[in-house]
């Protein structure tokens, strides 16, 4: 299906200069794409061969092709594919292709007693230099004028030192977010000169796209930058003193006959900006260009072949696309493991031993196996989801077409920031190639990987798996209406006959066991940002699962002949506001919950104060307008709902639909830990419960009996639930006693005590098993340090009561050995006092918080005490049994 995989807007013609530059013999001096951006001057024009009355439309074609070589060869009409057309003055006009006119201004004649009339800017000319300018920033070094800058390897960050090497080298002033919305440089170039025609005359209401008449003063339609919403258009500043350029460079001055960017006089900033956008709220609707080009993309699915029925079976060949992503590589692993099945797994690559590394590597990233096993039963096939036919060669492809027998669509260009043209080849073109591929040969199933970011209108009343999707004119972000695009163009094709199943994940969050997680999801992102700065935005909910269960679905959903064809909401069970706070609080992250606006300035300024690399994507979000409005609908949006998944999960028997609370993200912020993202509660921080411990008793020299006094007054603490879950830790403070080491009391510095070690296992055979483990480090007056240790046992004997109070302590000098032993007990009167009715709990907990806080310490504690004391009995048990072939020491002694 060749139209399927063709740019209509894209002639030949216009591709000349994009593959001079990938010839490497297009390059353009500063000077001279100075020269094609700016307007032409009489001489110039005459020098071409402009004369009175123009000249036939087959000398304008004949003289195409020199424009891509030399600057003062001719002065060419805009991309034919803008359809626009510029009149400079009285008397002249340019024509887009039309019989009767060159393409060239005719206000002057070869006497030169006429006033000269400026042509049109060189679009091709100014595209060529920016792709020039682009090639350092993408990995190949060059970029044809007709490439996407992000489908040739260009990242965010290169987009941001794009702009300003377009604004330092070429003169060119460009908003990053009009580099994100259309990455193509003769988009750029054409955007950008439409704009400063559109500063130097103002536009006409509701000027029409098509070509005005030949001479025909009206300008083009514009497509000008347009400042995010509360600031001031950038105008040159007045009384500032001017950049130098540097040497060899072209002066940074607007060529002659262009005018300032400023709004002309007589006009408002509203009237400046881009047509398509209110002034009142520039980013609350989708450009109209967008919208032309999402109708086109749509009716491509209608030029899929007719298709039957696919066999009920499960599926024994499965394409699976997106394996080096987040969730292709965890589904990927579960298509091994819940099926028979043999996955082709097409990777972005030269060829296939490429591809294959980076398929491990990317597996092994998101702590994934990558093993003969699993190698023996995945062929990878090197191609790219935007390139007709996946990339694939022709045997290739129908080999394919005719062995598969399901198509798994992973794949998508997940970018908050770039826009609809950016994306399309990726998550529309690429959803059609794959439905082309399940349609050809032997009927297959598409399950094609959607997402919520369908529903991404601000003030929709449901998400539903049936509800109706969003209106496609109120999303702005292009990566929301690249998923709309698609997955509204796959139903087109179910009218076909091809049998398609769309699941919609919302944020993916980390795997519950392993802590994976996805360093670019906005879910993943938002979440490190809680943890950080201990700060939330007021919203709605969260509609977020962890990636293995969102994986074991979608896996069963390929594998079930009976769930195809249907819409399933991969959500779970979403997560409020108050869920957050709660689980965050438990967790012994306390946050403050913020208005949206306020929560979004004080994270950049921090941000900005102290940067964190890895959540510089998240910066550039909340500097976004368009992402901006994603994040205002994701947050404001209703709880998504899945009956039919939550059918399927039971039917199947799988694990239910739960909410990813605390205790399933505890791997998740560990890794967010490590990696700089996050900030787990430490011992610095206010205290999430504490209480008091006091013990008396004797200690002397080692080897001696113990006669001196010696006593500790402790304070215990945790600084959250993560604590004791994770590491089963307990901080200490407090004061040491001890005339044998030191006349004055000597200050813990640090202290810990664990409780059951090694799951209370002896050190040594034998009958005793530990309680909790002491570790203190001590300092005295003088500023020398000490350390303890002390133990709490466990033996099967009757004095239970005593054995949960004493505790067997040696002290020494830091770096030596034990110097004093000896055993100091916690007092029985004490112990009630202390430890149970004396716990404390953060004040800043509600009433109720504070009583479950402490419940569940006391729960927790109980049961690990009960078990370590159950431990030496359940022993003792089986030796009396004689269970065991071998007797033991301590069956001798008694």
């Amino acid at each position: 299906m060749r139209e399927v995989n063709e740019d209509t807007s894209s002639y030949a013609g216009q591709r000349a200069a994009g593959e001079a530059i990938e010839r490497g013999d297009g390059g353009l001096s500063v000077e001279a794409l100075m020269s094609r951006a700016g307007l032409m001057s009489a001489p110039e024009a005459t020098a071409t061969g402009a004369r009175p009355g123009g000249a036939s439309g087959a000398r304008a074609v004949s003289r195409r092709a020199d424009v891509d070589t030399d600057a003062g060869a001719g002065v060419t009409p805009f991309d034919a594919g803008a359809s626009t057309s510029l009149g400079a003055g009285p008397g002249a006009g340019v024509g887009a292709g039309s019989g009767d006119g060159d393409g060239t201004g005719c206000g002057a004649d070869s006497r030169g007693d006429a006033v000269p009339a400026p042509a049109a800017p060189d679009v091709d000319g100014l595209a060529s230099a920016i792709a020039e300018a682009a090639g350092p920033f993408v990995p190949d070094g060059r970029l044809s004028p007709d490439t996407d800058f992000f489908d040739a390897g260009g990242t965010s960050v290169g987009a941001v030192e794009l702009v300003a090497a377009l604004e330092d080298t070429l003169g060119v002033e460009m908003d990053l977010d009009e580099v994100f919305a259309d990455a193509r440089p003769r988009s750029l170039a054409r955007r950008w000169l439409a704009a400063v025609g559109a500063a130097a005359t103002p536009a006409a209401p509701n000027a029409s796209e098509t070509p005005a008449p030949v001479g025909s003063s009206a300008p083009p339609d514009p497509i000008p930058r347009t400042s995010p919403p509360g600031t001031a258009p950038r105008t040159p500043s007045t009384g500032t003193a001017s950049r130098t350029p540097p040497p060899g460079t072209a002066s940074r001055t607007p060529p002659p006959g262009t005018a300032p960017r400023t709004p002309p006089p007589g006009t408002t900033t509203a009237s400046w900006t881009a047509a398509d956008d209110s002034p009142s709220s520039p980013y609350a609707s989708a450009r109209p260009q967008d919208l032309d080009q999402i109708l086109a993309d749509l009716a491509l699915a209608d030029r899929l072949p007719w298709t039957g029925p696919p066999e009920p079976m499960p599926p024994r060949r499965i394409l699976l696309t997106g394996a080096t992503g987040f969730l292709g590589g965890h589904l990927l692993l579960d298509l091994l493991r819940h099926s028979d099945a043999h996955v082709y797994c097409l990777v972005r690559a030269a060829d296939e031993e490429a591809a294959s590394a980076r398929l491990g590597a990317a597996l092994k990233t998101h702590r994934l196996p990558w093993s003969s096993e699993i190698r023996r039963r995945v062929t990878v096939l090197p191609g790219d989801i935007r390139r007709p036919r996946l990339g694939l060669s022709d045997d290739v492809w129908n080999t394919l077409a005719h062995e598969l027998d399901s198509v798994v669509g992973v794949a998508a260009a997940v970018d908050f920031l770039r826009g609809y043209q950016s994306l399309r080849q990726s998550n529309v073109i690429g959803a059609l190639t794959l439905a082309e591929l399940a349609a050809t040969g032997p009927p297959k199933p598409l399950h094609h990987i959607s997402s919520i970011a369908v529903f991404n209108e601000v003030g929709i009343a449901s998400m539903g798996e049936d509800d109706q999707l969003a209106h496609v004119d109120r999303l702005v972000a292009g990566y929301d209406q690249t998923k709309w695009a698609a997955e509204v163009a796959l139903r087109r094709a179910r009218d076909h006959g091809l049998v398609v199943t769309a699941m919609r994940p919302g944020g993916i969050g980390g795997h519950t066991r392993t802590g994976a997680y996805n360093p670019q999801d906005l879910s993943s992102g938002l979440i490190s940002a809680f943890a950080r700065f201990r700060t939330v935005p007021a919203f709605r909910y969260l509609n977020s699962a962890p990636v293995d269960w969102v994986s074991r679905v979608a896996a069963a959903v390929v594998c079930e002949p009976d769930a195809w064809g249907h819409d399933y909401n991969l959500t779970g069970m979403p997560n409020t506001l108050d869920d957050v706070v709660q689980d965050m609080a438990f967790g012994g992250m306390h946050v403050r919950v913020q208005d949206w606006d306020e929560w979004r300035t004080d994270v950049l300024a921090r941000l900005e104060a102290d940067p964190v690399p890895e959540l510089d994507f998240l910066t550039r979000v909340l500097r976004s307008p368009t992402a901006l409005r994603l994040c205002e609908a994701t947050l404001k949006g209703p709880a998504a709902t899945g009956e039919r998944t939550a059918a399927l999960v039971e039917a199947l028997g799988l694990r239910p639909p739960a909410r990813y609370d605390s205790q399933a993200q505890l791997r998740t912020f560990e890794r967010l830990a490590e990696d700089g993202l996050a900030r787990l509660p430490h011992k610095d921080d206010q205290p999430y419960l504490w209480f008091s411990e006091t013990t008396e008793g004797l200690v002397g020299p080692v080897g001696s009996a113990a006669d001196t006094p010696c006593s500790m007054a402790l304070t215990l603490s945790i600084a959250s639930m993560y604590q004791l879950a994770g590491e089963r830790r307990v901080d200490v403070g407090g004061e040491l006693m001890c005339p044998a080491v030191h006349a004055e009391p000597l200050v813990v510095a640090d202290g810990d005590v664990w409780i059951r070690p090694e799951e209370g296992i002896p050190r040594q055979h034998g009958q005793h098993h530990r309680l909790l483990r002491y570790r203190l480090l001590l300092r005295d007056a003088d500023g020398g340090r000490w350390w303890l240790e002390g133990h709490k046992h466990a033996r099967a004997r009757r004095d239970v009561w005593r054995q949960t109070r004493a505790l067997r302590v040696e002290i020494g000098r830091e770096g030596e050995p034990a110097a004093f032993a000896g055993e100091l007990v916690v007092p029985a009167d004490t112990y009630l006092r202390d430890q149970i009715d004396g716990i404390k709990v953060d004040p800043r907990l509600t009433a109720r918080e504070q009583r479950a806080a402490k419940l569940t310490w006391l729960a927790w504690f109980g049961l690990e005490m009960g078990r370590g004391l159950l431990g030496p009995f359940a022993r003792a048990a089986a030796d009396l049994l004689d269970l065991r072939r071998t007797p033991t020491p301590s069956e001798h002694h008694r």
